[in-house]
């Protein structure tokens, strides 16, 4: 195991009598991109400051690389942050904006210049050095942000929703920038965002946060894959639950009756019993459609989108799913119609039983 950068044990930040952060213990690797996810208020910015040391932990501790900080004010921890607004100098040009926390600490010209060349080579934009923030585009700004955080060399890199300003096509490019910058500039990274592809694009592993609290932890795919209660598993893309009582258990293949009669399979890693009400839960891209299925249901929506056919299918009056796919041979597409039979398949392995 690498050593760690961060570690928060049973922290919890109260605002009066809100309960922001409720007992959260983490442990982030040196090197580790690392995400907290969550919708607005869960408590992920507030997280974040508190590391950040711009707000003081109500109850329990942080360390950073084995140090308590509590103590420690945000201007002596070797952290620095990249807001959603950038915060650059608007009448300052982008090489003084770089170079200006090297200025307030006092470091020789010479060196300051050096270090802001590496900086604006970092983040490859050595050419705007004269330039002011109102002549450079959103990404840019957003990367010159990132070199003046960079340049003080911290430990810790805490990222508050940085992309959040940007249009989704830019978006989506800086998510891959920003992976490769992490990357090659081997720190800690910890990235708050609300975006679930976001985080699933860059993160090594990710904490999903809800009401102040952790609820599961883990790299990408598990999270994707494995969620641990309905909440992840509704808050990472899109999913289907199919209601119904268990029938049959048979190691990790559990029997699933549901409430149109059929019995399907499915995995499970948490203890059940039979009789149990539980939820089944399968992505729209797990389904394969056929004559027949595991259950049957009728088309009530198709909606062709270029790789992707996405259909709703009703199953019962209380009961439809949505299903995708790939569109794999554009010159055989077949589309199902609305008002169209169809049976639905799926491995067991790729359907999850969820006990909350």
């Amino acid at each position: 195991m690498k050593d760690l950068a961060i570690e928060l044990v049973n922290v919890t930040k109260r605002f009066g009598e809100v309960v922001a952060v409720d007992d959260v213990s983490l442990k982030i690797e040196d090197g580790e991109f690392f995400s907290l996810l969550g919708p607005s208020g869960c408590g992920k910015t507030t997280t974040l400051r508190m590391i950040a040391g711009l707000e003081i932990v109500t109850q329990g501790e942080i360390l950073l690389h084995g140090k308590s900080v509590g103590q420690t004010p945000a201007f002596k921890r070797p952290v620095n942050t990249v807001f959603q607004n950038y915060a650059l100098f608007p009448h300052m040009n982008v090489e003084r904006n770089v170079g200006f926390g090297l200025e307030m600490q006092k470091v020789p010209k010479k060196e300051i210049d050096s270090r802001v060349i590496e900086a604006l080579e970092m983040v490859r934009l050595p050419d705007l050095a004269q330039r002011r923030p109102k002549e450079l585009s959103g990404g840019q700004q957003q990367r010159i942000a990132l070199a003046r955080a960079l340049i003080n060399r911290p430990e810790v890199l805490l990222l508050d929703e940085p992309l959040g300003a940007l249009d989704l096509k830019l978006r989506k490019a800086m998510q891959l920038e920003l992976k490769q910058l992490q990357e090659q500039v081997g720190i800690t990274f910890i990235y708050v965002t609300h975006d679930q592809e976001e985080a699933l694009t860059m993160s090594d592993r990710i904490a999903v946060m809800n009401e102040g609290k952790v609820l599961q932890l883990g790299p990408p795919e598990e999270i994707y894959e494995r969620p641990g209660t309905r909440f992840v598993a509704e808050f990472i893309g899109e999913t289907n639950f199919l209601e119904g009582i268990i029938e049959e258990i048979n190691g990790e293949e559990i029997s699933v009756s549901l409430e149109n009669q059929a019995t399907v399979r499915a995995h499970c890693n948490v203890p059940v019993q039979i009789g149990q009400a539980v939820s089944v839960v399968i992505r729209p891209e797990k389904f394969s459609l056929s004559e027949n299925g595991m259950v049957k249901g009728r088309v009530e929506e198709t909606i062709y989108i270029g790789t992707d056919t996405r259909y709703v299918i009703r199953l019962t009056d209380d009961m439809s799913v949505t299903v995708r796919e790939q569109n794999l041979d554009p010159g055989r597409v077949h589309v199902h119609q609305v008002g169209e039979e169809v049976g639905l398949d799926w491995n067991p392995a790729n359907a999850l039983v969820l006990t909350e």
